[in-house]
């Protein structure tokens, strides 16, 4: 972002005679990324997304067109193609261990138990009964 375009909005709201405050207080937009964005810096506080939202807003709020804004300082609103660390893929997937460090066949086993259990009680309760 550029200081040219932080000294547009101070003096903006400069003419407006609003405090940051203030402008705080109107835009939900914490005080420290409002002296940000003044100071041309608000890439070093924000994400690229948060920024340029925020930016976005406080324009609208000093009643500034955003597009004009958008054609006199494109850098400020092109969001930088942030490089992905890693792929996933399906060995991504198969090399990770279950979270807790345990076998996960072991919960499966339970539950296989478990309905087997089931099963074979409501067999033989429906063979006291005569149902089968």
């Amino acid at each position: 972002m550029s200081e040219k375009m932080g000294s547009l909005f101070r003096a903006k709201r400069e003419e407006m005679n609003l405090s940051l405050k203030e402008v705080e207080n109107a835009t939900s937009i914490r005080m420290v990324y409002l002296q940000a964005i003044e100071e041309g810096r608000a890439l070093q506080l924000l994400s690229s997304v948060y920024a340029l939202g925020f930016i976005r807003q406080y324009a609208q709020f000093l009643g500034l067109e955003v597009d004009r804004l958008n054609r006199e300082f494109p850098e400020a609103f092109r969001l930088p193609q942030e490089k992905q660390d890693f792929a996933y893929g399906i060995g991504t997937l198969e090399m990770r261990g279950s979270p807790q460090g345990r076998a996960r066949w072991i919960p499966n086993l339970g539950w296989g138990f478990l309905s087997f259990l089931l099963v074979l009680a409501a067999w033989y309760f429906g063979k006291m009964i005569g149902a089968f």
